[in-house]
């Protein structure tokens, strides 16, 4: 048995206590920091000079044709995902539900979506990375649905048909990939990601960019890719803070660790392909600038923060069109950043409106004075999301930007790095509405809805302080990242250039 398997198995077996009557608040503390400490022992454990190959692996064979197995394995860059995982996980159910009643559905929601996010992330199979992903998203649904606040049952069901659809097109991009992976290999039928990543390079690169873009698109509709976007920020803002949390922060970079470990590596001919390239890059374009001014318009903080989070998107897929191994790195360095800062500005969000009644930022104001606490932490949450340099997003950012421009043509500048240059306002359009959210909400005269607010209790302190820390750890020393990411992103950039 692998140690991973308790990452995926502790919290599913919580959900089910918690069904059979166990204490819902307890229950769910003790899973989520049991995978904390299986977490913290794995990062002890971790061969970070091989972190580019899968460590801790357990393989159980199924079927043998097709060759279906429960596999599970961490590498550099999944071993980054299920720190992520187990932070905002522990942060969530930490959270304390604003609605009374039904605790057992809001915590073991919680714990379902984590098991799900854990599973896709150290599967080692196609068919267990797929199927991790869709358990995790039926919690979302009913989470929205049953406990969300608003226009939630709208907004439950655009996520429903969106995601749906995405999970629809990501299927047949991955019956492709496998159907002709086998064909390349000798007839062989497999779902191991290793043997994939063997066999799949050898199919012909007119086949390769059709499957290519069908990923493409797959998981660009989970990922919020413009200009699939419009599910994204209706059910963050309606969604409960643990579920919003859990799903902008963990479950959403599912579809940029699949373009990572299975669409670039296995498909390097459709990822280079010239026309997917340009498409990928204006695509991301309308993620960073066009997004960003759509959330500069925002007057409701939780749409606000749901637009941001499609915005940031863009940088991480930058990352991954720049082909390079800074860029690589960037990207999920970046994927880590913005998990724990968006989880992070949510929770908040979520006291925001528990203690003042409204999210409207013109009915706000003022609210630093009588919570300072509140407003010191939701401004260094506003300077992370920014990129300021001290937090993680802004050691990611640098490499993405700086992959972009790691190699260019002889003369003049390509097209990844005129991407590169105007994506670079998006940083100035991302410091615009996050300063002019603090601004309106913490600073100025008390207004009638902040004026009897009250600051965070100690036990409210507690999931964001565990996450701030985050940032700021690794922001002053992103080498804890970085010395697993590096062997992942250089294997990855040598694997796609030598590919026949």
């Amino acid at each position: 048995m692998s140690p991973l398997d308790l990452l995926i198995f502790v919290p599913i077996a919580a959900a089910l206590a918690m069904a059979a009557g166990a204490p819902a608040r307890l229950t769910a503390l003790t899973a989520a920091v049991v995978n904390v400490a299986v977490t913290v022992w794995l990062l002890v454990k971790f061969q970070y000079a091989d972190g580019a190959r899968f460590q801790f692996e357990a393989t159980r064979m199924i079927l043998g044709e097709p060759r279906l197995g429960f596999n599970v394995g961490l590498d550099g860059m999944a071993l980054i995902m299920v720190l992520l995982t187990s932070l905002v996980t522990l942060a969530a159910v930490m959270m304390r539900p604003v609605k009374a009643g039904g605790e057992a559905l809001y915590y073991s929601s919680s714990l379902l979506i984590a098991a799900g996010a854990m599973g896709a992330f150290v599967a080692t199979d196609l068919f267990f990375f797929y199927a991790f992903h869709e358990l995790a998203l039926i919690p979302t649904f009913l989470m929205i649905g049953m406990r969300g606040t608003g226009d939630n049952k709208d907004a439950a069901w655009k996520i429903t048909v969106y995601l749906g659809l995405g999970s629809l097109v990501l299927l047949a991009g991955l019956a492709a990939l496998v159907i002709h992976a086998g064909a390349a290999g000798g007839g062989i039928t497999t779902f191991d990601m290793a043997q994939l990543r063997e066999l799949a390079p050898k199919i012909p690169a007119s086949v390769q960019e059709p499957i290519y873009l069908t990923l493409l698109l797959g998981f660009g509709i989970l990922i919020s890719l413009f200009p699939f976007h419009s599910w994204a920020a209706p059910a963050y803002a309606s969604a409960p803070a643990p579920t919003a949390m859990l799903h902008a922060g963990v479950l959403k970079k599912f579809g940029l660790y699949g373009l990572l470990r299975v669409a670039t590596p296995m498909l390097p001919a459709g990822a280079h392909a010239e026309w997917i390239q340009h498409l990928l890059l204006v695509l991301l374009l309308g993620n960073i600038l066009y997004i960003g001014l759509v959330t500069i318009a925002q007057r409701e903080l939780d749409l606000l923060l749901g637009n941001s989070s499609v915005m940031h998107m863009g940088y991480v897929f930058l990352g991954i069109a720049s082909g390079t191994a800074i860029g690589f790195s960037g990207a999920v360095l970046l994927m880590f950043a913005h998990g724990v800062s968006i989880a992070l500005l949510f929770a908040l969000c979520s006291v925001v409106r528990e203690k003042t009644g409204t999210l409207q930022m013109s009915r706000l104001g003022g609210l630093a004075k009588s919570a300072p606490f509140l407003g010191l932490v939701f401004a260094m949450a506003s300077f992370a999301s920014i990129g300021l340099p001290g937090f993680t997003n802004f050691s990611a950012e640098l490499l993405v930007f700086l992959g972009g421009f790691a190699t260019k043509p002889a003369s003049g500048l390509g097209a990844v790095q005129i991407a590169t240059i105007l994506a670079l306002w998006g940083v100035v359009i991302s410091a615009v509405y996050m300063l002019r959210a603090f601004r309106r909400i913490f600073k100025g005269e008390p207004s009638e809805a902040t004026l009897g607010a009250t600051d965070l209790a100690f036990r409210g302190r507690l999931p964001v302080l565990l996450l701030l820390a985050a940032l700021l750890v690794t922001g002053f020393v992103p080498n804890l990242l970085m010395q697993a990411v590096a062997p992942f992103a250089e294997a990855l950039a040598k694997a796609i250039v030598i590919a026949p």
